[in-house]
């Protein structure tokens, strides 16, 4: 199986989900285009008050649709858009790429990965108990994030649910994600 892209979400305006949309346009070193969080500088909010001079590595956010049927198995129903995320995909390891993955999806746009997103209390208020679901720890009590990743915009370009997602590894030394 190839990797796809099978949805794309974004929202002009701060909330949890994102909608569903035909198509979104990513505009490089700034994110999707009319999405909330797009900008070089952060956005999300708790960021934004800290210091709202640092720059934004999470433009653009992925998610594997698969955990979606890990978190089914569970009793949680979730579609895509519903975690916040951008472009949910299907059939890449998304969360076992190193740090500066460049991810090409369609015909023009490529992201770079630059961590893991870190889940906050919010997925709780949109389903109780899914927050254990996508965090938790593994057999060396090390906390494990698996609410998707976060990327930069290197090239622009029209992203469709049906669009092929090719992964060009960096050159190594690989530095696993961890969470931006």
């Amino acid at each position: 199986m190839s990797a796809l892209v099978t949805a794309v979400s974004s929202n002009g305006t701060y909330s949890f989900t994102k909608p569903n949309r035909a198509s979104i346009t990513l505009l490089a070193g700034l994110g999707v285009e009319g999405d909330v969080h797009a900008g070089v500088t952060v956005k999300h909010r708790s960021r934004v008050a800290q210091d709202p001079t640092q720059p934004n590595l999470r433009q653009v956010h992925l998610i594997h649709e698969e955990l979606f049927d890990e978190v089914r198995v569970a009793g949680f129903e979730v579609a895509p858009g519903e975690l916040g995320e951008n472009v949910t995909t299907r059939g890449i390891d998304l969360l076992g790429l190193p740090v500066g993955t460049l991810l090409h999806l369609g015909a023009e746009a490529v992201v770079e990965v630059t961590g893991l997103r870190n889940p906050c209390l919010q997925i709780d208020h949109f389903q109780d108990g899914l927050l254990k679901q996508v965090v938790g720890r593994d057999e060396l009590g090390n906390v494990v994030r698996r609410a998707g990743i976060m990327s930069v915009v290197k090239a622009g370009g029209v992203v469709r649910p049906g669009d092929s997602v090719k992964v060009e590894l960096p050159e190594g030394p690989h530095r696993p994600l961890d969470r931006v």
